[in-house]
């Protein structure tokens, strides 16, 4: 077992310390990375894993944001709630560990059908469902195609982009087939619904298309964890893709009703935030769980912020790529109703209408609104070669930022080492900001469960939740300042890192953020207390 090693502040900030200490928090210093730390040795305990984004660097060997350190220096300070809005494809707001968080609106009466608040949404209790009874939706790639404008430099992009991903996708289809294929012999010759490898590898047969069978699916189930659901996760996003995101047949949008191209029209949606079907709901039941599951009580993972804040669900974001008009109307609507953080873990690569976003976005700032947004799982550097156009962003071709509220994130893998960035994130040095934990991050899922999931979508509401902690206790900070103390409190890695999952794409961490930094509580509430004390 390694040791590790003792951790020395740097000069510079030794003598920041000094500078700016108060007698009140003289005795919490700023964690800092060791030059040469050791990569955590051996496989985390189930029980660390499921909590893995609250450990510390330093006592753990863990890249987490020291959320229990954290809490530490929170002791006997106080609060008051705080409303995250989660806009995102729906929250279930029955789970059993998100029923004490979330948002009420204190002045809609529930259920007698009259706006009572006059706020423009009929008895929107919990927030409000800008994408009504739809749940599937094309790319917008797709939507342009449909427009038919052939001559347009926008459709010849969308056109490009299509093909690429069609083709792409029926050759994972041709793939998905043979393995559900195989899958369903072996199910109808063991006579039950799953099965593991260990049951296959014991069949004795001369069936040839049973023994072809076992040998695909003895390759397939070590690529899954022994875990048939995982096909079925695969086949969900294969033929999703083919009905409804790819399908120029399919028209999601008649179900809302509106016309998404105007603005204007803002009449439509309901007020069930879960959605029509409750597993629509699981990306955005895990991001707001990530915020503001329960902690310490044994039921699944811990929010970073938990009792700290209410959870205003907000739908906006479907199976497919979301209108820039309903997620424009659904920033102003969290604004509007009291939000302080919104968290976005969503985000497309063609806009029709990016305007009303940006727009939305400023409006924001000016209502002293912290936004903070997944950077994408494309692998991507987005500042490369001129830029890549990814939805939403504050700044048009990276040009000047647009609001100072704007806060973008990468995902961090739970390994302190050379793999440090999640080979799916995408990173960029002027457009991606900061870098939080968002490989296997264990959070609320419909129905009353729990799963582990990955993206940028999981690393954006650990950061939401920091931004959450920190305007709770020390609410005279703006979204501006909280922007700039989760950025600068970060701790620096000192270490070259892979990018995109390709071990010939390496460059020193410092390069792959604006600020060169993974996100830490602990440090950033220690900041945030100094700066607040100044006031």
């Amino acid at each position: 077992m390694k040791l590790i090693k003792p951790l020395y502040l740097t000069a510079a900030l030794a003598l920041a310390l000094a500078s700016c200490s108060t007698q009140k928090t003289s005795v919490y210093a700023p964690i800092s990375a060791p030059d040469n730390m050791p990569v955590k040795v051996g496989k985390l305990a189930e029980k660390d894993l499921k909590r893995w984004s609250h450990l510390d660097l330093i006592k753990d060997t863990v890249p987490g944001m020291s959320v229990d350190r954290a809490y530490e220096f929170l002791k006997g300070k106080k609060s008051k709630k705080i409303i995250v809005g989660v806009v995102d494809s729906g929250v279930d707001i029955d789970h059993e560990d998100l029923k004490p968080v979330i948002w009420n609106n204190p002045k809609e009466t529930p259920g007698n059908g009259i706006d009572d608040d006059k706020n423009g949404f009929i008895d929107d209790i919990h927030g409000w469902n800008f994408l009504g009874k739809a749940e599937h939706e094309n790319m917008e790639f797709t939507r342009i195609l449909k427009k038919g404008d052939t001559n347009s430099e926008a459709y010849k992009k969308a056109k490009e982009a299509y093909d690429k991903e069609y083709n792409e996708v029926i050759q994972a289809k041709q793939q998905l087939d043979f393995i559900l294929n195989a899958s369903n012999t072996l199910k109808k010759h063991l006579k039950k619904d799953t099965y593991t490898l260990e049951d296959i590898q014991k069949i004795q047969t001369t069936d040839p298309a049973v023994n072809q069978a076992r040998m695909v699916m003895s390759q397939v189930l070590p690529q899954t964890g022994n875990d048939l659901k995982k096909i079925d996760e695969f086949k969900d996003q294969v033929y999703s893709q083919v009905n409804y995101h790819l399908n120029l047949e399919f028209n999601g949008r008649k179900l809302v009703g509106d016309n998404p191209d105007d603005i204007k029209d803002v009449k439509y949606g309901d007020n069930n935030v879960i959605g029509p079907e409750k597993e629509g709901a699981k990306h955005g039941t895990h991001v707001a769980g990530i915020i503001a599951q329960t902690r310490g009580n044994g039921l699944g993972g811990d929010g970073v912020a938990s009792n700290n804040v209410e959870i205003m669900a907000v739908r906006a974001v479907p199976d497919g790529d979301e209108y820039d008009k309903d997620i424009a109307l659904a920033i102003r609507y969290a604004v509007d109703n009291g939000a302080k953080v919104i968290n976005g873990s969503f985000g497309k690569y063609f806009a029709q209408h990016p305007e009303w976003v940006y727009d939305a976005i400023k409006y924001a700032a000016s209502k002293d609104v912290l936004l903070v947004v997944a950077a994408g799982n494309e692998g991507l550097d987005l500042n490369a070669d001129g830029g890549v156009d990814r939805f939403p962003n504050d700044n048009i071709k990276m040009g000047p930022e647009i609001a100072n509220n704007f806060l973008t994130v990468g995902a961090l893998n739970y390994v302190y080492g050379p793999e440090l960035v999640a080979d799916f994130s995408n990173y960029g040095k002027s457009d991606v900001d900061v870098f939080a934990p968002g490989e296997k991050i264990y959070a609320t899922t419909p129905n009353q469960s729990y799963e582990y999931l990955q993206g940028t979508s999981m690393a954006s509401p650990n950061v939401a939740g920091v931004a959450a902690l920190i305007r709770s206790y020390y609410p005279s900070l703006t979204a501006a300042q909280v922007k700039q103390i989760i950025m600068d409190s970060g701790i620096a890695v000192k270490q070259d890192v892979i990018l995109g999952g390709d071990p010939n794409n390496v460059r020193p961490f410092s390069e792959v953020s604006k600020s060169g930094k993974m996100v830490n509580a602990y440090n950033a509430l220690i900041m945030a207390d100094k700066m607040a004390s100044k006031k």
